[in-house]
């Protein structure tokens, strides 16, 4: 079978790109591992940690820095190849030739929004597995288990219920649970109830807690006689394991993708719960798909940028690149940094806050293009 070819142009930048955007992107991976490595040193020297189990918390690591990464990538290798190709005056020779700048630019543009979606991918299935699994692993050097711990201290919430669990602790044989209380929503009387026991046995789809102090309060203050101790059942979320129970990934906005964490959301507030804490989760949700979107929005910005630069770029080599590429990711995540304090404390719409540093440099990067081709 014949397969369809890339037009000359198309595979000649196409080969320009490649070798800047694999440099840039293992150097980056790089960086953000030594970065870690660092911090995890203590534990390998102070703390004896297995060196193979640090390894691992630093190799889950990894994904998470994807959404960064692939930005900076298309940034570098875009500067890099279309200021090679300006610095040799291609760029005019293709011109002078009736070809436009954006009919030039339609590979690079192509190849920022296919790592717009490899980005996204990354960050929805792969980066929240990997948090979760790096952040089990830190506990397990710190408790120096051998097998994988559940993060103590952790709160649940049964959305079908409204139950809300919160375990101070939980045993190895994963059944057995350490103070736990368990508060309740009013239904059929104005009275709340908070149900605390320092023993609690999971059998089956049931949580049994012995002993268990029963308290009726209301939003007053107001209680509805006294506490009542005694051995009660309380269903676990509806089609949940144990195992599932006590994954503390559920309240990691990092370990969960956008559609549980917009169940999330949508739970709070119902329940009326808001604040900073909401609007984390609100930014965090929209960064999910900013972030990977800034790999095109990079390419957008750099291909002007580079063929403005032109020979000045091509003589200053390899190390103005980099230098300009942390430079605009250095602006372009102070902006992040800036708007997401303002979305946290809802100055502004958070999911605008997340957006912003994009929107910016997507319309410098539009203004450029059109100089350039004008």
């Amino acid at each position: 079978m014949r397969f369809p070819r890339l037009p000359i142009l198309d595979a000649y930048i196409l080969r320009e790109l490649r070798g800047p955007f694999a440099f840039a992107f293992m150097a980056y991976l790089l960086f953000w591992f030594i970065n870690i490595f660092f911090l995890a040193a203590d534990y390998i020297i102070n703390a004896h940690a297995p060196f193979f189990l640090v390894l691992r918390f630093l190799v889950f690591r990894v994904p998470q820095s994807t959404p960064l990464a692939f930005p900076f990538s298309c940034l570098f290798a875009s500067l890099l190849a279309f200021g090679r190709l300006a610095g040799d005056n291609e760029l005019n020779a293709l011109r002078t030739s009736g070809i436009t700048f954006v009919r030039i630019c339609r590979t690079p543009l192509l190849c920022g929004l296919a790592m717009f979606g490899v980005s996204y991918f990354i960050n929805e299935t792969i980066a929240p597995i990997t948090t979760d699994l790096s952040t089990r692993t830190f506990y397990q050097i710190v408790y120096k288990t051998e097998q994988l711990p559940i993060v103590p201290g952790f709160f649940r919430k049964d959305d079908a219920t409204g139950n809300v669990f919160y375990v101070e602790n939980i045993e190895n044989d994963h059944k057995t649970l350490k103070n736990v209380m368990i508060f309740q929503n009013a239904t059929t009387t104005p009275f709340r109830t908070v149900v605390n026991a320092k023993i609690a046995q999971v059998r089956g789809s049931v949580l049994h807690l012995v002993n268990a102090r029963v308290t009726k309060f209301k939003l007053n203050g107001e209680t509805d006689g006294d506490a009542v101790n005694k051995d009660i059942d309380i269903g676990l979320p509806i089609g949940e394991t144990i195992e599932q129970f006590v994954n503390t990934s559920v309240n990691d906005p990092y370990a969960i993708n956008s559609k549980q964490l917009k169940t999330q959301i949508n739970a709070m507030q119902a329940t009326g719960q808001g604040g900073s804490a909401l609007g984390v989760l609100k930014i965090t949700l929209a960064q999910r798909l900013a972030f990977p979107f800034a790999a095109f929005i990079s390419v957008v910005l750099a291909l002007p940028l580079a063929a403005s630069i032109g020979k000045q770029g091509k003589n200053l080599g390899m190390g103005f690149g980099i230098a300009l590429s942390v430079l605009l990711l250095f602006v372009y995540y102070l902006m992040m940094s800036a708007f997401s304090a303002l979305g946290k404390n809802e100055a502004i719409n958070p999911y605008l806050a997340a957006w912003a540093p994009n929107i910016i440099m997507g319309i410098a990067g539009t203004v450029m293009f059109y100089r350039v081709e004008r």
